[in-house]
């Protein structure tokens, strides 16, 4: 007897349908082909194991399982489930009459229980994109299956509770949930707050224009400035997610496996900060079957790389086209995948080895040429892709000791709301740009128009800093959001003259 049971491959952040053919005849032998890899292929021990705790079995006849689309590799246990029901179809110990009308995903454990599996928020939306009526996964993540409407989602504990349903002995209570009401009800706000910061009215200042303009930043300052605290509180400015960004974050986090049990949805922008000994695949993605890595985990939030020359630069290095183009692409022999990565970059350093080079009152104890060594490690074409160089110095006393709270992240996160705005009525013809830190080339003309006096102050720069062409270009994006801040259309000579000052590294006396 031939029955088919349905099971989803990821490639990417989205799902390939796949059709899990499953034949019972006279003869004995277990086949299972279409390119399974060594995960797949031992689901024969877990499904037989599993099936022996409720009184069924693998029979003892030829199975041949077949997986298609079969130049497909199938990678992981989460067809355990799916070949576990084809197999009691097709040997006739079930009687699972629109078993090929439904999904079914889940690692067997051996003892019947379903363990979590990968990509549940693809896997649905790719379900209801072709037809089908459900979804049987694992309890633990229905409640990310079902913020897709429109499609059934039940989540299974074990293997009985799923053969009593499609038997129609007890049915699985189907799970619905209303995905805009649960989206806002995760929408709380942060236990961090800008108010709790003393002093530092310019690094705020700085940070608040980042994330008005989606720039990126790089905090330099001597060890105990305050840059990790700074930088950890930037995403409490960032206007809150949009349904379309949470369910864009959501699925990367779901296909990494990087969702906590029962959550559904993201609603909050990432944060990511990986270790300095992180590996270029590790940061970017990638591997025998590609991952999405830190930068795509970041997507919609913030990518914070705490002392910046201790990574190693072959792993700065290809941050550089994601960080232009907005995503990152892997790609293989036999397949590419593109996984987004719009992510705000916020890196820290100390500026020399000792971190008092500048400093105010401690003396620098580095040997001659040291710090401008330690400053090359970072290159210069990386340099270039961040907007704001942002001096960072020691809080005195009084400020330290003052009971008055500052500002808070609300009240700068109105500001930078109204700027986002702007920009969002600016660029609504254009997808791909949202903010003035993805303005291309055409765009900057057009919109980043300045004025004689403004032409003489960026001359002046350019010529004494020895900036790039695209230093130049970040001076008129920043300048361009600061303006947007302060709610005017033409970019004016004190926002040139700000933006500039945010380009610390390029003036005279560093690493001299």
């Amino acid at each position: 007897m031939l029955v088919k049971t349905y099971g989803s491959a990821l490639v990417g952040v989205n799902a390939l349908t796949i059709t899990v053919e499953v034949s019972v005849s006279q003869g004995i032998n277990f086949h299972l082909v279409g390119l399974p890899d060594n995960a797949v292929k031992e689901s024969q021990q877990r499904v037989d194991s599993a099936l022996r705790q409720f009184g069924y079995k693998i029979p003892g006849k030829k199975v041949v399982i077949n997986m298609a689309p079969a130049d497909i590799r199938k990678e992981g246990s989460s067809y355990d489930l799916t070949i576990a029901i084809g197999i009691l179809a097709a040997s006739a110990q079930i009687q699972a009459i629109e078993i090929d009308r439904y999904l079914i995903m889940g690692e067997l454990s051996l003892d019947g229980s379903l363990q979590p599996i990968r990509g549940a928020l693809p896997i649905a939306i790719q379900a209801r994109k072709e037809g089908f009526k459900g979804f049987f996964l694992p309890t633990q993540n229905a409640a990310e299956a079902a913020i897709v409407n429109d499609l059934e989602v039940y989540g299974v504990g074990n293997i009985k509770e799923l053969i009593d349903h499609v038997e129609g002995k007890k049915r699985i209570p189907q799970l619905k949930m209303d995905t805009r009401k649960n989206f806002v009800q995760q929408l709380n706000h942060s236990k961090i707050d800008f108010e709790d910061v003393k002093g530092q009215e310019n690094i705020k200042r700085a940070l608040e224009i980042a994330a008005a303009g989606g720039h990126n930043v790089i905090l330099i300052g001597p060890p105990g400035a305050g840059k990790t605290m700074l930088a950890k509180r930037l995403p409490t400015i960032l206007p809150p997610l949009s349904l379309h960004e949470a369910l864009e974050t959501t699925k990367i986090h779901s296909v990494a496996g990087k969702m906590s049990k029962d959550t559904s949805l993201i609603a909050h922008r990432p944060f990511r900060s990986p270790h300095h000994t992180i590996s270029d695949v590790a940061l970017v993605g990638g591997g025998g079957y590609p991952q999405p890595g830190e930068i795509s985990l970041a997507h919609h939030g913030v990518l914070f790389l705490d002392e910046l020359p201790e990574f190693k630069r072959s792993v700065l290095e290809v941050m550089r086209q994601p960080m232009e183009e907005r995503k990152v692409t892997i790609s293989r022999a036999k397949f590419t995948v593109d996984y987004p990565a719009s992510f705000m970059l916020v890196a820290s350093m100390n500026p020399c080895p000792c971190g008092y080079y500048n400093h105010p009152e401690k003396e620098c104890m580095c040997a001659p040429g040291m710090v401008h060594r330690y400053l090359n490690k970072i290159s210069g074409p990386l340099l270039d892709r961040i907007d704001l160089h942002v001096e960072v110095t020691p809080v005195d006393f009084e400020k330290l000791s003052e009971n008055r709270l500052a500002e808070s992240s609300s009240s700068i996160r109105t500001r930078v709301e109204k700027a986002r705005l702007i920009q969002e009525k600016r660029f609504n013809q254009t997808e791909e740009v949202i903010t003035n830190a993805s303005m291309d080339a055409k765009q900057l003309r057009q919109v980043c128009q300045i004025n004689d006096e403004g032409h003489m102050i960026l001359k002046n720069a350019m010529e004494k800093l020895g900036l790039s062409a695209r230093a130049y270009d970040r001076i008129l994006k920043v300048a361009r959001t600061i303006a947007d801040l302060e709610e005017t259309s033409m970019i004016q000579p004190q926002h040139l003259a700000e933006a500039i000052q945010f380009r610390s590294l390029d003036r005279e006396g560093w690493a001299s």
